[in-house]
């Protein structure tokens, strides 16, 4: 039996401490100044640091028109009034009912449990609400950050992937993967 996916789009998520929200034009100053242009931030991203503001606002318009699609699910993550990060559906496969994740955060607000709680109400909105069965986090190995929040979010280390990923460097690294089946989230 087929898959059926309830495709909502980008809504509103609410978590103690965050609001999870859809990309607004005005967002880029704050996206440039908090993480787009900090090398460190972008590190192990398929994309360079921002060298202009411009830049970070051609994006974020044209992110903001992907929200047409009721299948994009991209969110900027706003702290105490301030956004500081991005969580998206970066790949997914409908037949085979999992999205991959991907998540950049603010250097200033690392080590905060910040990305956790945000990565918790995606993935539980995704697979309660939209239908997805299985989620997935992958990280380069150099990247070790990345994995403790998927372990602080239940999911399970699955296995590296060697030399997956060619970086804009052109150096191939090994990436980690993990995963968090509908069956094991929580609550």
């Amino acid at each position: 039996m087929p898959l059926t996916l309830k495709h909502t789009g980008t809504v509103t998520l609410k978590t103690p401490r965050l609001t999870l929200r859809r990309y607004r034009t005005e967002d880029a100053p704050a996206m440039y100044k908090n993480w787009a242009s900090d090398p460190e931030v972008t590190r192990f991203l398929t994309w360079n640091a921002h060298k202009d503001p411009s830049e970070t606002a051609a994006i974020v318009a044209a992110w903001v028109e992907t929200y047409e699609s009721e299948e994009t699910y991209h969110w900027g993550i706003e702290y105490e009034g301030e956004l500081i990060g991005d969580l998206a559906v970066v790949l997914a496969n409908w037949k085979h009912g999992y999205a991959v994740l991907g998540y950049c955060l603010g250097r200033a607000y690392w080590g905060k449990g910040i990305m956790s709680e945000a990565v918790k109400a995606v993935t539980a909105f995704l697979i309660r609400e939209v239908g997805y069965h299985r989620i997935i986090i992958r990280h380069a190995v150099k990247n070790p950050a990345s994995g403790r929040v998927a372990e602080k979010c239940g999911f399970t280390r699955e296995g590296v992937q060697r030399e997956h990923f060619l970086n804009r460097d052109g150096k191939f690294l090994d990436i980690v993967m993990w995963a968090i089946l509908e069956s094991e989230l929580p609550g």
